[in-house]
């Protein structure tokens, strides 16, 4: 066998690159690369290919496998509500405030929040074609929250007690905002009535506002059955209670059914007087007052695709170290390893007009950059469904 010689910096450049590579994916595509020896007339080639081995042959030849890089597909969606605001064409300008959010968390959102509700300064509020098409040219997907209540109203709202949403008191609202929605024509998510197992603010509680024992999910499905009855196809319904606890209803008896939800969802925060950990907010792991919100819902819809629809901490009062660890724990550890249902994330960037609710991402430098460097994996997709025509919309492998 005829002896091969080897300048000593060609072993050098592959060892460099295969201490860079290590163990990464090998793909069947084949890449070759031929480095001239200058005391011989062989040559180096590299391919990458699923198995590894060295060739030796008459003509001086080796052949080493190298695997090459390749970037994970994203596995959930993420996005934010931001400062409440609403996709205008002002609020989509570079200058607006969704593309500074975007800039702070150095990534495009795939998910972009607002809220409407049915009902704003004694006027019912229509379906904004305009807004979604901005979300959408953005390339993300529009959610929105559609709330059946008058804004700045109070909870006691006899005009929106839910059994006049199921007796047909609003049918003519319902249908019209469903077939506005139908002539756009593209998919989004649709949150109708939030957080309805709680007691603290929404007039769609089944315990506030006169309401009754089974009424949310009577009213739940005369909704839907609006949107049905008139050939609205591009909505996806999200159900989404708050995280249980010792004052909530049980989510059980207040799911509309399989037929009528396309996601479920839960919103929670570390927001209590007590420092909460991700894995405690939605587990209720180490204490008795808040339950295992994960699989109480997965109990009650198991085929259902999960979302978290709002999430986010306070800062601890240390300049920023423990809410940067908060969120670093929670994107890049909690949900990839112990949350694996979890399949969209929507931060809720807002102070709710109140200055202690230090939620934003901008609370303080230690929790921008935190933030920024998590939500930077390819576990989560950025802006690419501008062309997405699926309903319901899928999850993410």
């Amino acid at each position: 066998m005829q002896q091969i010689r080897f300048p000593l910096r060609v072993f050098r450049s592959v060892l460099v690159v295969l201490a860079f590579l290590g163990p990464m994916a090998f793909v069947n595509d084949p890449i070759e690369t031929t480095l001239a020896a200058q005391s011989t007339r062989t040559s180096l080639r590299t391919t990458a290919v699923g198995t590894s081995s060295t060739v030796f042959s008459g003509t001086p030849n080796y052949r080493m496998y190298l695997p090459l890089v390749t970037r994970a597909k994203p596995s959930v969606y993420w996005g934010a509500l931001v400062a409440s605001a609403a996709p205008s064409t002002a609020n989509m300008l570079p200058s607006g405030v969704f593309n500074t959010f975007e800039t702070h968390a150095q990534k495009k959102m795939s998910i972009l929040h607002w809220g409407q509700p049915w009902k704003m300064n004694d006027s019912y509020q229509e379906f904004y074609a305009l807004w979604f098409d901005n979300v959408r040219n953005h390339g993300s997907i529009p959610f929105i929250d559609w709330g059946s209540w008058h804004l700045n109203a109070g909870i006691n709202q006899p005009d929106f007690r839910l059994s006049t949403i199921y007796n047909g008191n609003h049918d003519s609202y319902i249908r019209q905002w469903a077939l506005d929605a139908k002539q756009w024509g593209h998919p989004f998510f649709l949150r109708f009535d939030w957080e309805m197992n709680g007691n603290w603010q929404f007039p769609w509680s089944e315990q506030l506002n006169g309401n009754q024992p089974g009424d949310y999910a009577k009213a739940w499905r005369h909704v839907h059955d609006i949107f049905t009855q008139n050939g609205v196809t591009n909505v996806t319904w999200v159900w989404c209670p708050n995280i249980s606890g010792t004052t909530t209803r049980s989510m059980a008896a207040l799911y509309p059914g399989d037929a009528y939800v396309d996601w479920t969802c839960l919103d929670g925060y570390n927001n209590y007087p007590v420092w909460l950990h991700f894995q405690t907010i939605f587990t209720g792991s180490g204490i008795n007052w808040i339950h295992n919100s994960y699989q109480e819902i997965l109990a009650v819809a198991p085929t259902k695709p999960l979302m978290l629809g709002e999430t986010a901490s306070l800062e601890a009062g240390d300049g920023g170290a423990a809410k940067a660890n908060w969120i670093s724990n929670a994107i890049v550890t909690q949900l990839p390893s112990n949350f694996p249902k979890i399949k969209a994330i929507l931060w809720f960037n807002w102070n709710d007009g109140n200055s202690a609710y230090t939620f934003p991402i901008e609370s303080s430098p230690a929790a921008t950059a935190a933030f920024a460097s998590a939500i930077h994996s390819d576990y989560y997709a950025a802006n690419n469904f501008a062309n997405l025509n699926t309903s319901p919309i899928p999850p993410l492998p």
